[in-house]
């Protein structure tokens, strides 16, 4: 009697799990994970969609050769550098002057920082201040003086003159600046950057 009660029990049991559908369960596959975006430094990236950020000296063509007039053989001036289709979400800009062909090494001949950001030119002949009329600051060149320090090199073979303009997404927060000091201050903010090389020999 116990035997047969427990074959019905058994095969009630077994019809119940197969009405529910019971089987062995599938694995569940774990969810996948959104991919990670890898942010970089636009570089050349115009706000304008005209073309791509670049700089120019003067009326010079790129590896031209820089006037007398901006040298130590004539004036000293500084020459005018202007740019245009800058980044977008560009706060601010740099202008560094250098002359990587020194003796020493890397000569920079010009600092100027903060330039505001609705600003696309340097006038000829700034003077040594450590503010200019247009609200820049000037910090110092290899030589320790402020300003525009003029091209001079030892005679003989042409040296390159590398003006560069850094479209920065901030503004820097330094009251006076070296070389070294701006390096420091751009490093992850170039939203980017446009160079023009001139020569000059004596």
């Amino acid at each position: 009697m116990k035997q047969r009660a427990c074959l019905i029990l058994l095969l009630i049991l077994a019809s119940v799990l197969w009405l529910c559908g019971c089987t062995t369960p599938q694995p569940i596959s774990a969810p996948q994970s959104p991919s990670t975006a890898v942010t970089t430094p636009v570089t050349n990236s115009p706000a304008t969609g005209k073309g791509s950020f670049s700089v120019r000296v003067d009326a010079l063509a790129t590896g031209a050769v820089l006037p007398e007039a901006y040298t130590c053989t004539g004036a000293g001036e500084s020459p005018a550098v202007s740019w245009e289709n800058v980044p977008q979400g560009t706060k601010s800009f740099v202008l560094i002057v250098d002359d990587p062909d020194a003796p020493a090494g890397t000569f920079t001949h010009w600092l100027v920082y903060n330039i505001p950001q609705d600003i696309r030119q340097i006038y000829r002949a700034q003077p040594n201040a450590k503010v200019l009329a247009n609200g820049a600051q000037q910090g110092d060149n290899s030589a320790g003086s402020r300003g525009y320090f003029p091209p001079c090199p030892p005679i003989g073979p042409a040296h390159h003159y590398v003006f560069s303009v850094y479209a920065l997404d901030y503004e820097i927060s330094m009251p006076t600046a070296d070389r070294e000091g701006i390096d420091w201050a751009i490093t992850n903010h170039v939203l980017g950057r446009a160079n023009a090389i001139t020569t000059f020999k004596r």
